[in-house]
């Protein structure tokens, strides 16, 4: 990033939606004595106006971040000189950004996933590599995947459980992951509906699922074999069901008491980033979940093979009645588990996306289900008790704002090893691909068929007779 002798650093964003919104608040607040923002680069103008309207009413003072569309990147890096690039656009298109950035020596800060095809893992791999043999300033081109769940104190905890032994060496996993009516049913209505936009659930959001289990067992995924589909979204199932005649926009439904609506003229961020900014590129955030064109799966099961002898059950469902996630973890030694209800129901007329982002204090969940988070260790011959942990506040559990000060003031001495690089990122995307092949298949699939290495300095072999997959590679051309 920026020389030793200046401790401000010069950051770019590539991709102005709701999630970029996360890095400039960090900016603007907490962390503004660290860097600032010097560009924004997208292709909807409305999006970045924005975040450079909240920008100007916080820090007047402040210069405006510059606007860039995708194609004047290279005049962006040329320009502004960022010492690093935020990258917060579609899945599909991280690859290009991460590898443009490394290839001029500057650091990434990227959204989970990495990326959704092979091809994107392997080049992201090649400039990673390249990155790490040379210097700017004096020091190497860094790249940190920002998986916020493993800063969440409650997951924390259990890496820490895991990590010490308590339980011995683990022999199994079981992991499900609920997503409500509310969260769920959001990804059936945006881009990540297709599969070429976000590699599916599997890659798209099971990687923050994979990630943790690969980073709490220290261990690498080898083997996965998967089972799923369409089974709740989409027109066909809505038509089996009887819902009649579905609108292709939830502006279009006549039935205003439609729970699945999404009203986005009710909220005003969404209002500003969506509604507002269509004219520019025709991107409709409302589309109904039961309209035509989903090709991703909303029911998925997994068995994942680890190097170390532990294997992983793994489900997740998107159109639960609650949210959140229970995972088990036996060991040699005992057995811990922790429920985590991050919504105990839902309300028709909710409004609020994702309830890891911001609480919604409007109908509390049912005394039968409450919210919140409860992690039990039993050893073998013991009672089991129940294991304290520092609650936050905030998103992902208060994993953002911890995350936050890891990525702008740097990791420190930290003996979870949270900040998760690129191998990271393969390893989690890997087992979600792998997911993929194996639904297209029906068989089970050896991760190291890839050709992308799963351990530093390991060879990359991709393109040379290894597994590829077709359909996502080519969306990342």
């Amino acid at each position: 990033m920026a020389s030793s002798g200046n401790p401000r650093k010069k950051y770019a964003l590539a991709g102005t939606g709701s999630r970029a919104e996360l890095y400039v608040d960090a900016l603007l607040g907490p962390h503004s004595d660290r860097g600032s923002l010097v560009a924004f680069v997208d292709t909807n103008e409305h999006r970045m106006a924005y975040h450079g309207a909240r920008i100007a009413e916080r820090r007047p003072d402040w210069p405006m971040p510059r606007h860039y569309g995708p194609d004047g990147l290279d005049e962006m890096f040329d320009v502004e000189r960022p010492d690093a690039l935020i990258v917060t656009t579609p899945d599909f298109t991280h690859a290009r950004y991460v590898t443009a950035a490394l290839d001029r020596g500057i650091d990434v800060i990227c959204e989970k996933p990495m990326t959704t095809s092979v091809r994107g893992i392997a080049d992201i791999v090649r400039s990673a590599r390249a990155a790490a043999g040379s210097t700017r300033d004096g020091r190497a081109a860094k790249l940190v995947v920002t998986f916020n769940y493993r800063y969440s104190p409650r997951n924390s905890a259990l890496k820490d459980i895991v990590q010490s032994g308590r339980i011995g060496k683990v022999t199994s996993v079981h992991f499900e992951w609920c997503l409500d009516t509310v969260h769920g049913a959001d990804y059936f209505r945006r881009w990540h509906r297709r599969k070429a936009n976000s590699g599916g659930l599997l890659v798209h959001k099971s990687t923050h699922h994979f990630d943790l289990v690969n980073w709490w067992l220290d261990d690498v995924p080898e083997t996965v074999y998967a089972q799923g589909g369409l089974r709740f979204y989409g027109a066909e199932n809505a038509a089996e069901r009887g819902l009649g005649p579905r609108p292709e926009l939830s502006r279009d439904n006549p039935d205003r008491d439609d729970p699945f609506n999404l009203d986005l003229g009710a909220d005003r961020k969404l209002r500003a980033l969506y509604l507002e900014a269509e004219g520019d590129d025709g991107y409709h955030r409302d589309r109904d979940v039961f309209g035509e064109g989903i090709d991703i799966e909303d029911n998925l099961s997994l068995v994942v093979g680890y190097r170390g002898g532990a294997s992983m059950a793994y489900t997740l469902v998107a159109h639960s009645p609650w949210e959140g996630y229970r995972v088990a973890i036996n060991g040699t030694e005992g057995r811990v588990e922790i429920e985590v209800v991050e919504r105990g129901s839902v309300s028709p007329d909710r409004h609020t996306l994702d309830p890891s982002v911001a609480a919604d204090p409007e109908g509390a969940a049912a005394p039968a289900r409450p919210e919140g988070t409860r992690i039990l260790l039993q050893r073998h011959w013991e009672p089991a008790r129940e294991i304290q942990f520092p609650e936050r506040d905030g998103g992902h559990g208060g994993g953002d704002a911890v995350l936050l000060s890891d990525v702008f003031a740097g990791p420190g001495d930290d003996p979870l090893h949270r900040q998760a690089g690129y191998i990271d990122g393969v390893r989690s995307v890997l087992v979600g691909i792998g997911g993929n092949e194996s639904l297209r298949t029906g068989q089970a699939v050896r991760l190291a068929d890839f050709g992308v290495p799963l351990d530093d300095g390991a060879p990359l072999t991709f393109g040379s007779g290894s597994l590829e997959d077709e359909q996502a590679a080519g969306a990342q051309a």
